[in-house]
């Protein structure tokens, strides 16, 4: 069976998340995505995990459904620790095959954090101690590294301390089958590192509201259940993940270098002549994913090693609809358009990989039929993002694209990433 997944994303418990992201909102944007498999997100937190058990129906094969949708249990959880003299601030999902394995992890978990408090806890364990333990738990059980790249919380972001997997997991890093990309980088960055090729790559959109959902996805061919799809991730079958559906990396928050209260977004280049200080306050620039990877590299970016899962750049409809547009991707007269693509063509997945162009040219107009040919021809033009501002690609020839702030303009909240 095909289907796609998205495999981190957060409850309406979580700072800084819409109080729409329950179970009945997230199945019913999944089925609009055309995403049959959701993770649910914060199982530790007890009012969500009551709403979980209340509404979820056991599916008999270590996942559940409500309506035609099909969970996860999941949460992320955000590891801060000391190791080797050094704060260890690293973010890590963790799946469970059903509530009982989930309520001995809770009870487990609970003497490291307020559970209670974040649906994403904050947890004094290290993440090796914590996976020690979770193995103990449970054989099922799994633990995936979150947005290893991402600079303040990505177990290889330029700020954890750790250079290596290794480093962070030691003698249990073989227990670790599967990393989560993130937004800022892409498989072709990932495979630059010679230590990620016995790793399976997935990309998951860690959404905050429900629009967001599927932004990076997973697409599996293979049985619709937990043990199937975690020995997929396990021995990288490309035949069972057939590909990860990507963000162009650009647009991700930390992919360039950059200073965000200065307006400084730097390539690497830039960033080391300058010794990784920002030209206008004197601080230190935060040294972004691509600056990373090229630090850590051991391959050249033509390099491509054996076996890596395909992956494909796509771009949310909406923000395709609003350049065509000239319209904010939020807008009235973007959701008219979005809902009518989406009412002739089945979903937005559909519309965005398989369609034909002339049948969205049908159902909206030339311009967004043009932006979704150029999308999938990687026809793009990439305004980078930096330190917490999110990038932009431009499809629609003629759209407004974004650029850096200049220094002395004032930060948006839009700019900051708080919407």
């Amino acid at each position: 069976m095909k289907f796609i997944a998205d495999l981190h994303l957060h409850s309406r418990f979580s700072r800084a998340t819409s109080r729409e992201m329950d179970i009945l909102m997230l199945a019913r944007y999944g089925r609009k995505k055309g995403i049959q498999l959701l993770a649910t997100g914060d199982f530790t937190h007890p009012e969500y995990l009551r709403s979980l058990k209340e509404n979820l129906e056991p599916a008999g094969n270590g996942l559940f459904v409500y309506g035609d949708t099909h969970f996860m249990l999941s949460v992320e959880v955000n590891n801060i620790y000391s190791s080797a003299g050094r704060l260890r601030r690293i973010h890590n999902l963790i799946y469970a095959p059903d509530f009982e394995t989930v309520e001995q992890i809770i009870r487990f978990l609970g003497r490291y954090g307020k559970l209670g408090v974040d649906g994403r806890p904050t947890l004094s364990i290290s993440s090796y101690e914590m996976l020690a333990r979770l193995l103990e738990i449970s054989e099922s059980a799994f633990l995936v590294p979150a947005h290893i790249w991402t600079p303040w919380f990505g177990l290889l972001g330029s700020n954890s301390g750790f250079d290596s997997l290794e480093e962070c997991f030691k003698d249990l890093n073989k227990e670790i089958f599967a990393v989560e990309t993130g937004l800022s980088s892409d498989p072709p960055m990932n495979w630059r590192l010679s230590a990620l090729d016995s790793k399976t790559l997935v990309s998951n959109s860690d959404a905050h509201s429900p629009a967001r959902l599927g932004r990076e996805a997973n697409v599996f061919n293979c049985e619709l259940s937990y043990d199937e799809i975690r020995e997929t991730l396990k021995t990288k079958d490309r035949n069972r993940l057939l590909y990860t559906i990507e963000f162009f990396p650009q647009e991700g928050k930390y992919h360039y270098d950059g200073h965000r209260a200065c307006g400084i977004s730097f390539s690497p280049e830039q960033a080391m002549m300058n010794d990784d200080i920002c030209p206008v306050c004197g601080r230190k620039l935060t040294v972004g994913v691509l600056h990373r990877v090229e630090d850590l590299a051991d391959r050249k970016p033509e390099e491509v090693p054996k076996d890596v899962i395909p992956f494909m750049h796509l771009i949310p409809l909406k923000e395709i609809i609003g350049q065509a547009m000239g319209q904010g991707r939020d807008t009235v007269g973007v959701q008219k358009v979005y809902d009518e693509l989406i009412k002739s063509l089945a979903n937005e997945f559909n519309v965005l990989i398989d369609a034909p162009v002339d049948e969205i040219e049908r159902y909206s107009n030339d311009r967004i039929a043009l932006g979704i040919d150029r999308m999938r021809k990687d026809e793009v033009d990439a305004t980078p993002g930096y330190d917490g501002v999110f990038g932009t690609i431009s499809v629609v020839p003629g759209s407004k694209k974004k650029q850096a702030k200049q220094p002395g303009e004032a930060t948006t909240d839009k700019q900051l990433g708080l919407f």
